[in-house]
Order: C-alpha cells, then sequence, then structure tokens
C-alpha cells in the first residue's frame, strides 16, 4: 500500500533545512513511490490543514543551497499548551488531540518532525498518542544528545568564524578589545569553536560562569606583551559567577521563555569601567541563522532526510536520525532530548582552548 508522509520544520530555522525536506521528499517519491505532504509553519500547520500541500521533485527542485524552510517555522506553536484568548485572557490549551485527528483527516501514515529539544519534546509526545513519528535533529547550537553533529551548526560555526577573522583587523588598526556576541543560550559550542578557530583571547560559554576581574587581567597582560587589542567571543547564555543571565525580555503568557541578549554590552561596560580601552560590541544574531548551507550541513541534512524515509520504511517510531562517527543511524527521541549536550568544563576541547592561552572566564 502507498504511503503518505508528511514532513514539518520546528522551532528556529536554520541551514539545511530544504536540503532535509528535498532528501525525505526525493527518497520517498523515487525509491518508494509514496506521497509527501509538506506541514507549513511546523506544528500550527497541524491545527490547520488547509495550509498542508502535496510536495513533489519540482517543488524542491533548486532548493539545496538556499538557507530557512520552504515550508516556514515557528518556535512558539506546541499543540500541548497553545496560547489562547479566552475572555481577554491568556490561556494554553492542550489541543493535541485535534492534531492527531487532523493527521489522521489528511491521510498522513507517518510524520517527519525536524527539530530542535523543543520541537522533537512535541513528537515524542504525540508519538505517545499514537503517531507514527520519525525524528530529525536541528539546531545551530549543537546541544542535542546522542548526535554528534546537528545540521545548520557547522553553517552558524563559519558565519561566527568569518566575523572573528573581519573583527581582528579592525580590533588592531583602532588597538580596542572587540566583543562578539553570539548565539548560546545553554549551550557554548559556537562560541568555544569559532573562538578557537577565529584566534579569540577569551571565550565565554555558559558552562563555565566568569570572572570580571580575571577578563581585564588578562587583557592587561596582553598589553603588556605588546599587543594593543584583544578579541573576546561571548555565548548570549554566558554570565558572571554568583550572577545570572543577561535578558533582553522577559518570559510572559506568550513567550515562556525569556529573549536572551545583552551580555556583550555587560561585559564591555564592566571593562571599560576597569581599563582606559575603547570597546565595541558585535552582536552577531540572526545572521547565524542565514544564508547558505556549507557543504557540510547540505550532505548532512541530505543524508539525514533519506535515514527518516528508512526509518518509516523500517517501522522507526518514536526514533531519531543521528551522526554517529561517519555513519547515520537512528535512537530513541526520549534519549536524545533526555537533556542537553553541554560543554565539558573539564574536557579535551576545553583544554585545547587554554593550552593555546585563550582565557574562558576563571
Amino acid at each position: 500500500m502507498a504511503k503518505t508522509i508528511g514532513i514539518l520544520t520546528g522551532g528556529g530555522d536554520c541551514p539545511g533545512l530544504n536540503a532535509v525536506i528535498r532528501g525525505v521528499v526525493k527518497s520517498a517519491i523515487i525509491r518508494h513511490g509514496w506521497r509527501v505532504i509538506g506541514i507549513e509553519d511546523g506544528f500550527d500547520g497541524l491545527l490547520n490543514p488547509a495550509v498542508c500541500k502535496p510536495l513533489t521533485l519540482e517543488s524542491v527542485r533548486g532548493i539545496l543551497p538556499r538557507g530557512g524552510t520552504i515550508l516556514g517555522t515557528t518556535n512558539r506553536g506546541n499543540p500541548f499548551s497553545y496560547p489562547m484568548e479566552q475572555d481577554g485572557v491568556i490561556i494554553h490549551a492542550d489541543l493535541s488531540d485535534k492534531v492527531v485527528a487532523n493527521i489522521r483527516e489528511l491521510g498522513i501514515d507517518a510524520l517527519v518532525a525536524v527539530g530542535g529539544e523543543g520541537s522533537l519534546k512535541i513528537a515524542l509526545e504525540l508519538s505517545r498518542k499514537g503517531v507514527p513519528v520519525v525524528g530529525v535533529p536541528k539546531t545551530i547550537d549543537n546541544d542535542l544528545r546522542e548526535t554528534d553533529f546537528t545540521f545548520g551548526y557547522n553553517t552558524a560555526l563559519e558565519t561566527a568564524t568569518d566575523a572573528l577573522d573581519k573583527l581582528h583587523t579592525t580590533a588592531e588598526s583602532h588597538h580596542r578589545v572587540m566583543i562578539l556576541e553570539v548565539m548560546g543560550r545553554y549551550a557554548g559550542w559556537i562560541a568555544l569553536e569559532s573562538g578557537i578557530a577565529g584566534g579569540a583571547d577569551v571565550i565565554l560559554i555558559p558552562e563555565i560562569p566568569f570572572y570580571i576581574d580575571r577578563i581585564c587581567t588578562a587583557v592587561t597582560r596582553r598589553s603588556a606583551r605588546g599587543s594593543r587589542f584583544s578579541i573576546i567571543v561571548a555565548a548570549e547564555g554566558a554570565y558572571p559567577s554568583g550572577g545570572c543571565r543577561v535578558v533582553a525580555q522577559e518570559a510572559d503568557e506568550r513567550q515562556t521563555i525569556e529573549r536572551l541578549g545583552g551580555i556583550g554590552q555587560f561585559v564591555a561596560k564592566h571593562i571599560e569601567q576597569c581599563l582606559d580601552m575603547d570597546v565595541r560590541v558585535t552582536v552577531l544574531g540572526h545572521l547565524q541563522r542565514g544564508g547558505s548551507p556549507t557543504t557540510f550541513d547540505r550532505a548532512l541534512g541530505s543524508r539525514f532526510g533519506t535515514k527518516a524515509v528508512e526509518m518509516v520504511a523500517d517501522g522507526e517510531f518514536g526514533y531519531m536520525a543521528c551522526l554517529k562517527g561517519r555513519t547515520i543511524i537512528s535512537v530513541p527521541i526520549e534519549d536524545a532530548t533526555r537533556d542537553l549536550k553541554l560543554v565539558d568544563p573539564q574536557g579535551e576541547i576545553v583544554r585545547t582552548a587554554e593550552d593555546l592561552g585563550i582565557m574562558l572566564g576563571r
């Protein structure tokens, strides 16, 4: 019997999503002769079946080098806790039964959910309600367990490293301290690896609370050695020892997670108070999510997409595709979302940074 696969992309966008969509569509149609339905705007699309549309080989032609996702996405659409206004008050309703009913109405035999920890937790809950679900790991933070890499991370890393290369020239010319603020709410992988690759002098990550006086001492020592500039990379979730994360917008009834932002300015302010040096801050922001995916992310996304179809064919529901070494395998979604993959403060990559003379704020 011919199968119908539904595919959605949830959470924040990132380069490589279109490669996954293309991989699923081409593999499903060419290898199996199946039908594919694209679900727009993440899980929100399953609350409005009218926005779901068939995906054909023509639909995915030319999308491999494109950033973002042709299906659209959202990081607010949790059908198990959906924000709705009732009598002027925002409530959070469980609309999961409606989602399950709509999946059946669309004739979807299996759902491929592409997303990070939050989206995959929703997929897991749908799986527990009887929906045949396969997961694909996506996040620029690379913080999902059970996979060596998530697609999107490599492109974000290249963007951050390129920014550091550019900041070096202006920092050296003006004898300034330049701070680059990158993404990384709980995990500092982007800051750490781009900092190593981009020749940073100080790297601040959420896993290692920092001491501002020690950062100032490190900058002073560089100046004493004749280096009249310094480069600092700070993950948005980095915070001072004994302090807390810098928040740009508090959580509310519609936005359940606070919006981080401002750690670069926080560090800059304190350095300027300690040292007689100009400090400038660059917030890389959503540039890390945009643009054409790297070769690595195009290939990884394509491999994840075809693996997802293979998992559907084999009935591996409730599982997620993942990269282990050089091989794509499958693992339970529950294992992958149990907790986050964080930087080990005593691990090899941190030791590498410190052996290179990079100061990590401690």
